[in-house]
Parts: C-alpha cells; sequence; structure tokens
C-alpha cells in the first residue's frame, strides 16, 4: 500500500531464434500465449507450468517448476537474459556471464525488488506432437517414493530418464506417477489419443486417480494437450470453489467457462474474504529434498490431511555461495557425482481435513510449523503464497547476501521494496488466525 504500482503493458513474442534455441519474450506474455506460438512450430519452452494464465515475466522474477525440472532444474536455469530498466533508468541486458551476473543470480525469487523486466530470453526444446503418457499406479508409501527417485535420476546420474515426470499422492499409501515421452503416434493406436483439455472432459487429476482401480496403462496426449492438463482446474483449486465443477452435465454445459479467471478472483476477494480463506485453506509449493520424501508426506499428513499432493522432481543446482537467494545444495542432499540436488515441489492445496469435519484448525501454528519443517529439511516455500515468518526467519532460511548487495549497487533500495516486505501477507495473520480458528 506503500508503494506506488507501475502498469507494464508489455505483452509481445519478440523474437525466435532456432538456431539458438531460444525465444525472446516481453514480461506479460503468459505461459498459454507461448505454448500456442511454439508447439505448431515444433517446440516448446524448456520450463513450461500447466496454468495458461502464467505470465513469462513473473516466473522469471519468481519461480517455476515443472514436469520436466527433473532434467534441466528451475524456470531460473533455462534464461537466458533478461532485459532490465534499473532504479536510476538504466536499460541493461543481464546474462550469466557478463558485467551483470550479479543480477542474474539474484532476480530469480526477487519479485520485483531489483528492477523493471522488460523483456526476457529464454531456453527452448525440440517436441514431437504427442506425449506418451503411462500411468503408474503405486501401493505403499516407500515404494512410489522410491520409484520416482529412481526414475528421476536423483539415486544414478547416469540413469536414462523419461522427457516428463510426476507423482500425484492421493493418500499417505497410494499414488500415481506418470511418465512422458515425445512420441509420434502409430498408426493402429490413433484410437488412444486423448485431448484431456477439451471442457467436456474430467478434470485431469480425476482422470489420473482412476488408475488406481484400473491398474497401469498409457495414452497419448497432444503436446499442448499436456502442458495444459491441469490448467482447467488449475490443478485442483477449482474443486473448492466449485465443488460440483467436475460433474458430468456441468462439463458439458459450463466446463467452458474453466478456469476462471485468475485477475477476476483477485478482484473479487475483499479483506473479509481474504481473511477467513488463508485459516481454512491452503495454497503451498514447498522446494524440497527428494531424500526426504516419506517425511514430506508424512508431515503433510500430519499437519493438513489434505490430497491429492503433487510432487515434481526438479534439479537444485550449486552455483557457489552466496549467488542467489537459495544456498547451495548440502553435500549429502546432491546426487553422487554432480553439482546439483534433486529436489521436488510439494504441492499442496485443498482445505484441512480439521475444516472438513468443522472442527477446530489453528491455520497459524500449522503454517508455522510447516515452515519449521521446510527449513530443517533445507527447502524453501514458493513467495507467491502467504508467509508466516517473522524477517529474522526469513532471512536464515533464504540467502540474502547477494540479494542484499545487489539491491545496493544498483540503488534499488530507493526505488523498490525489500523482499520481505514484498511477499509479507497483506493482512495481520496472527490476528486474524485466532479470530477464525473456531468452525463457520
Amino acid at each position: 500500500e506503500l508503494c506506488h504500482r507501475i502498469t507494464i503493458p508489455l505483452y509481445d513474442i519478440l523474437e525466435l531464434k532456432p538456431s539458438h534455441m531460444t525465444i525472446r519474450v516481453e514480461p506479460m506474455v503468459s505461459v498459454g500465449q507461448a505454448t500456442a506460438f511454439l508447439v505448431p512450430r515444433g517446440y516448446t519452452l524448456a520450463v513450461c507450468l500447466e496454468v495458461a494464465e502464467a505470465t513469462l515475466g513473473g516466473l522469471a522474477m519468481g519461480v517455476g517448476m515443472t514436469t520436466y525440472s527433473h532434467k534441466v532444474g528451475l524456470y531460473q536455469e533455462t534464461i537466458v537474459a533478461y532485459e532490465m530498466v534499473l532504479a536510476d533508468g538504466m536499460l541493461v541486458r543481464v546474462t550469466r556471464d557478463n558485467e551483470y551476473s550479479d543480477l542474474y543470480y539474484t532476480l530469480p525469487w526477487s519479485h520485483g525488488t531489483l528492477g523493471f523486466l522488460v523483456a526476457l530470453e529464454l531456453q527452448i526444446i525440440k517436441i514431437k506432437p504427442h506425449v506418451k503418457l503411462e500411468y503408474i499406479p503405486v501401493k505403499g508409501q516407500k515404494q512410489y517414493c522410491d520409484m520416482i527417485r529412481d526414475l528421476s535420476g536423483a539415486l544414478d546420474k547416469h540413469r536414462a530418464t523419461p522427457d516428463y515426470l510426476e507423482a500425484t499422492v492421493f493418500s499417505k499409501e497410494e499414488a500415481v506417477i506418470m511418465v512422458g515421452k515425445f512420441v509420434d503416434v502409430p498408426y493402429n493406436e490413433q484410437y488412444k489419443i486423448n485431448h484431456v483439455t477439451r471442457w467436456y472432459k474430467p478434470w485431469f487429476y480425476k482422470h489420473v486417480e482412476k488408475f488406481l482401480k484400473k491398474g497401469r496403462g498409457y495414452e497419448y496426449i497432444p503436446l499442448e494437450d499436456y502442458l495444459l492438463r491441469h490448467n482447467r482446474s488449475i490443478f485442483w483449486v477449482v474443486e473448492t470453489m466449485i465443488p460440483f465443477g467436475n460433474n458430468l452435465l456441468f462439463r458439458y454445459l459450463l466446463g467452458w467457462l474453466l478456469p476462471p479467471k485468475i485477475a477476476f478472483l483477485k478482484f473479487t476477494t475483499t479483506p473479509g474474504v481474504r481473511a477467513m480463506t488463508f485459516t481454512k485453506q491452503v495454497f503451498q509449493d514447498i522446494v524440497l529434498p527428494m531424500t526426504h520424501l516419506e517425511d514430506q508426506i508424512d508431515k503433510c499428513a500430519e499437519l493438513l490431511d489434505v490430497y491429492p499432493i503433487l510432487v515434481y522432481p526438479c534439479r537444485l543446482y550449486d552455483h557457489g555461495p552466496h549467488r542467489g537467494q537459495l544456498r547451495p545444495p548440502r553435500k549429502d542432499q546432491k546426487v553422487p557425482g554432480t553439482n546439483y540436488g534433486m529436489f521436488n515441489d510439494l504441492g499442496v492445496y485443498g482445505v484441512p481435513k480439521l475444516v472438513r469435519e468443522k472442527k477446530r484448525f489453528d491455520a497459524v501454528h500449522v503454517m508455522r510449523e510447516l515452515e519449521r519443517f521446510t527449513a530443517d529439511m533445507g527447502g524453501y516455500p514458493f513467495l507467491y503464497a502467504d508467509t508466516f515468518m517473522t524477517r529474522k526467519e526469513f532471512e536464515e532460511m533464504f540467502d540474502l547476501t547477494a540479494y542484499e548487495q545487489v539491491r545496493h549497487k544498483y540503488n534499488a533500495e530507493r526505488a523498490f521494496p525489500h523482499l520481505y516486505d514484498k511477499i509479507k501477507p497483506e493482512i495481520d495473520v496472527v490476528k486474524v488466525g485466532k479470530q477464525y480458528m473456531d468452525p463457520l
């Protein structure tokens, strides 16, 4: 509220460079826009979020991870260059090896607190028209955790890994692991093509859940459908808003209305609604080491008991000390013989069990406990979600050494808020948490 908001209406795709395998875009280009442009030309972003309205610039200043991240790491690893307007009005091109390399490593996770992003250049990869997606239902927590660690290459750097890899955990003891690879569909299997994003189709995670009973299977999904498979239901967030949204009749008649526009949801979220929802729902993405995947699932079951849970394996690279807001992976977290650790996104979205059962739920205590667990594990929460840490705790979790140096060097202190001030909740979470602790 103390800052002046500046609109940056930069929505254009500027240049495709097949010889460099990059695309240059303005920051407000959306994932859906980039996907619609690239896929017909035989390419896709190396890290392509599943929500069509997410902007490429927003991901660059924050964080992004997807089912290709076990091969290339976080979204920031695929950024070739940033074009930034600094606090003094200077336009600079920022790369990992030019004079602004200190900016290159601190812009991710900075959330617009170091300058204005006006363009970026991103890595792209070559594709085939379809993804052959195999659904592997697994019973037993150790079994599915071991399997996804193995498939991701977390245990052996020489292991051949699939193009796409994810798991959806439906209970402590049940998960479906999805393994995808680029293919041309054989003529005699055209009938197995599934356009999963069509308005009348079941929400993707509901489709996945059926394989717990059906057993192992596979199908072919057009690549653009695969990349945006979670878009209509925003993973499983829409179920909280529209419990009947996956009903067959609703899908046929009104499914084309989904997903709801994120801007509309923000506009209609009054302070009162905001206060109630944060105490009765959870929306968290957390980067955690895969070596402790079982502990992650157990902690979520203990604190929240919310399913499904999303698991995306992701490389976290060691760029050396004080080279950004993330600390280098510890030695015990690294894949043997590499400069990266295999971490994962733990996506937890929904209504906690105690709230569903109309029992007393202390949201502040639960989220503080989850933050402590994250810190102990050497992980990091995505900063789009509510942060309950004090500034001291925040600075202990994230390495702000280089960030503070860059803010001072480029005079960002006089023009932009500090990262903690930018991402901390706009409401008093402790006060509101106590107010709405009892069932409604």
